[in-house]
């Protein structure tokens, strides 16, 4: 008995190199930009912990924090490692492509930053996860979010 796969059909847009390999194209299909498991691990221990009244992807303040409590403008970005190059455990660079992934991971880069300072400027104060620090040791970010939430009272005036 034959099994026959159907393979779907991708637009491409233009942004991206076509890949090489078919196996590439639907890895990186699947990747995503939300519920990721770095995310979701770190959202769990966030309710266990007590730590709720957060909101999720919100869209009223520039970058749409993954994690966002508003009363006390606390943005929380989860980065993948990966897309957003990782400070701390150097991931790897793809060997194809080199001058797309180039330019892609800077214009990543400035687009975080750049969201982060206008937060500031709004009076939030944003703060970044690394996925590699979520899965190696939640429980240390998880005292020192706890910290910052608890501790931390922003008025209009603070920027």
């Amino acid at each position: 008995m034959k099994i026959f796969m159907m393979t779907k059909e991708y637009i491409r847009d233009g942004r991206a190199p076509i890949p090489l390999k078919d196996s590439t194209s639907r890895v990186m299909r699947a990747n995503k930009d939300r519920d990721t498991k770095p995310e979701l691990l770190l959202r769990r221990a966030l309710w266990k912990s007590g730590l709720r009244g957060y909101r999720l992807h919100w869209k009223k303040v520039p970058g749409r924090p993954d994690i966002a409590y508003p009363g006390k403008k606390i943005a929380i970005f989860v980065n993948g490692c990966f897309w957003h190059r990782c400070p701390h455990c150097n991931p790897h660079f793809p060997k194809s492509n080199q001058e797309f992934w180039t330019k892609k991971f800077q214009a990543n880069q400035e687009r975080d930053n750049r969201k982060k300072e206008e937060l500031k400027k709004l009076g939030w104060f944003p703060i970044e996860m690394w996925e590699c620090q979520i899965k190696n040791n939640v429980s240390m970010l998880l005292f020192k979010l706890k910290n910052i939430i608890t501790n931390i009272n922003f008025d209009n005036n603070n920027a």
